[in-house]
């Protein structure tokens, strides 16, 4: 019976700590936010307060100092997260102070967070890291030895997907992680063969979410320079979803539009 009751207990009990949807109290979302609390909790409010945010419950800003404060947080989850919080209130100067300084984060996907964010508040200074959105992304070496390959040319990956080992000759081989969602675009290394630390190993293709998200705000502070970027989407000429192909035209209409009132580009059909 003890057994027939851990198979639906314990699942349960790992899903009630890791499912983020579970509403919390103030006080559970005060304790999340304190020094000291689990990563996985502090993201867990964070989540909660952007939802909050979303429903219009400015009651919630009681943690913003504490929101801002986590940008300084040791892990990329908890940066990344709180990037996306502060996406959710433009009129609040301290999240935009916050969210310039996330643009020199040392992970990618915090800067494109906050690249993001900041154009809600009418911000284009994140626009070179919007522009990477659209780019491969190139993988490279943490460290020299021999690779071993883990994926093939077209698997998907996620933030933390292993995508090869080092072997360094110590004990335990070098990881090497998929910083980002996207797909593995193509390897530029071959199996067996000696690398060394900061070498290209990789090139990874964006997620169609990441690619959505870069042209919608594009669509607000594209210039003319990124028409080289978006065309491709909206021609098809990259393969993605109708979508993605239909957002692309209107963001390339968009920045026509803008670049010839300010005088970028000259007239004509684009």
């Amino acid at each position: 019976m003890l057994f027939l009751v851990a198979i639906v207990v314990v699942p349960f009990l790992f899903w009630r700590r890791t499912w983020f949807g579970r509403s919390l109290s103030d006080r559970e979302t005060a304790s999340y936010l304190a020094p000291g609390a689990k990563p996985r909790q502090t993201q867990h409010a964070l989540v909660q307060i952007g939802e909050r945010l979303q429903r219009g419950e400015r009651s919630v800003k009681r943690w913003y100092a504490r929101v801002e404060e986590l940008v300084e947080h040791p892990q990329v989850e908890v940066r990344s997260t709180a990037a996306w919080v502060m996406g959710q209130d433009n009129q609040a100067p301290g999240f935009h102070a916050a969210l310039l300084r996330l643009l020199v984060d040392t992970d990618p996907l915090v800067r494109r967070n906050a690249a993001l964010a900041l154009v809600r508040f009418g911000d284009a200074s994140g626009r070179e890291e919007l522009r990477q959105i659209l780019l491969p992304f190139p993988v490279t070496a943490p460290g020299a030895g021999t690779i071993a390959l883990r994926l093939a040319v077209g698997d998907a990956v996620n933030p933390g997907t292993l995508l090869a080992r080092i072997d360094s000759g110590e004990e335990a081989p070098i990881e090497v992680r998929s910083p980002l969602p996207g797909k593995l675009r193509d390897w530029t290394v071959v199996e067996g063969t000696r690398v060394n630390a900061g070498s290209t190993l990789a090139l990874l293709s964006p997620s169609e979410e990441e690619v959505w998200e870069a042209l919608r705000a594009f669509f607000l502070v594209g210039q003319a320079e990124d028409l080289e970027l978006v065309e491709p989407y909206a021609r098809g000429q990259i393969d993605s979803s109708d979508r993605i192909r239909q957002q692309a035209q209107l963001t390339a209409t968009a920045i026509r539009e803008r670049s010839k009132k300010a005088g970028d580009l000259p007239p004509g059909p684009g």
